[in-house]
């Protein structure tokens, strides 16, 4: 059975950071590319949206917004993959997703994330 369960979220300032987790089970981990998304629910109408991706070669990809202040990586051994945010903003505020297409998608359930201005 695949699962993803993300970690780490939470409140803080403008400015501040935070370090989520994303662990992983039920598929071959390391062949496998693993991407990021957020979801405001607070603003009307915005979707879920795309904010980086490390490939299984460990090459990796950001949304234009990141602008140098997340790292995602990741640890086969742990079949696990972070995402380091730094400089956080109140925009950033939303639920953090992590995503594979293993065979399907396949989406953990979350993890709040909240910046105060």
């Amino acid at each position: 059975q695949v699962q993803l369960v993300e970690s780490g979220g939470g409140l803080v300032q403008f400015g501040g950071s935070l370090r989520l987790s994303c662990a992983t089970s039920g598929f071959p981990f390391s062949l496998y590319d693993i991407g990021w998304y957020r979801q405001d629910f607070q603003t009307p109408g915005k979707g879920r949206e795309w904010v980086a991706i490390i490939q299984s070669n460990e090459i990796t990809r950001y949304a234009d917004f990141v602008e140098g202040r997340f790292t995602i990586s990741r640890d086969n051994a742990r079949n696990t993959v972070y995402l380091q945010m730094d400089n956080l903003k109140p925009q950033d505020t939303g639920v953090y997703y992590c995503h594979v297409f293993y065979r399907q998608d396949r989406w953990g359930r979350g993890t709040q994330v909240t910046v105060s201005s």
